[in-house]
């Protein structure tokens, strides 16, 4: 038995009797639509979720944030949302706005910006501590709606049909970069997504690994790197780092009927779009998603000179 586990699962049951918001919402996900396109091998799948325009449409420019109270603080949250305490420094909350049958937002207890680098580790043991859920992480400038407040996320398997086309894509879009004892990484370019899947039961050797491809971002990027990451766990861990170029589309910014509102997170890059508007989800075809997905994933040039770095720095790590 998984105490953490357990005790977050008893969480979101009681909270979906006991917070209205929060279980009005639930109920609302057994009428959810879902289309799913085809790119070759695997699929693409749309969620449409109109609640979630709350996060999709969220104001995070600095100007916006200033003036907006912080959702995540404990003294601005309603009375009906509990939490469950995680370490030292963190809270496991259940999201009123879910995408999947089980959604958590994990939340620094201190009111702290949303940098990865410091809080890696914890990332880490809360996938470990949650291993029947994938854990997320968006960065302030890839899908975070609360850039000012350092938190993950976490949310029941199966949602994300990269879960299931995982081994396929390695096989058939995967380059190994580097393998050990200690470490795997292999770069994955599908069509779609340049992203990179880090695997270990070596908590250090992903630090290790992670904190390198972070420096390197952050010199060409010239702020908090941009990224997403989904972490599996089952006595290793797997992790999907997806490097970005850009937080949101030209289409998110247009009007009228050439406007598509989609912000892409972590969710959307495991293959599960969330869409909050059913013109959209309607009529998104393979053309758009192409488009979108070529503007928001790390370029060739970016992602090659990350792929020689891990090759030269990582090559037999831990022999």
């Amino acid at each position: 038995m998984n105490p953490i586990q357990e005790q977050a699962t008893a969480l979101f049951e009681d909270q979906k009797k006991s917070w209205p918001l929060l279980g009005t919402h639930w109920n609302l996900l057994k009428e959810v639509k879902v289309r799913e396109l085809r790119f070759g091998e695997f699929v693409i799948r749309m969620q449409f979720n109109p609640k979630r325009i709350v996060s999709s449409a969220a104001r995070v420019d600095r100007v916006s944030i200033e003036k907006r109270a912080c959702f995540l603080c404990p003294q601005h949250r309603p009375p009906e949302e509990k939490s469950l305490l995680f370490g030292r420094d963190y809270e496991i909350m259940c999201n009123p706005f879910p995408i999947f049958r089980q959604h958590f937002t994990i939340a620094h207890q201190a009111h702290t910006p949303q940098v990865i680098r410091p809080e890696f580790s914890s990332y880490l043991e809360l996938s470990r501590a949650l291993p029947r859920l994938v854990v997320f992480y968006n960065a302030p400038a890839c899908g975070a709606s609360a850039p000012d407040h350092m938190h993950f996320q976490a949310g029941s398997r199966g949602l994300m049909p990269i879960e299931r086309d995982l081994e396929m894509l390695r096989k058939h879009h995967g380059r190994l970069l580097t393998q050990s004892g200690l470490l795997k990484i292999t770069a994955v370019s599908d069509g779609l997504r340049n992203f990179f899947l880090l695997e270990s039961a070596s908590g250090q050797a992903l630090e290790h690994a992670f904190h390198l491809i972070f420096d390197f971002m952050e010199q060409y990027q010239q702020a908090e790197p941009m990224l997403n990451l989904l972490a599996y766990y089952d006595q290793s861990w797997q992790l999907l780092l997806f490097p970005r170029e850009k937080h949101r589309p030209w289409q998110y910014f247009e009007e009228g009927e050439r406007n598509i509102l989609l912000s892409p997170a972590a969710v959307d890059m495991g293959g599960t779009l969330i869409i909050p508007l059913e013109k959209d989800f309607l009529a998104m075809t393979e053309e758009d998603i192409r488009d979108i997905f070529a503007q928001v994933t790390c370029d060739e040039g970016h992602f090659e000179q990350l792929s020689r770095l891990i090759q030269t720095k990582l090559s037999g790590y831990g022999t």
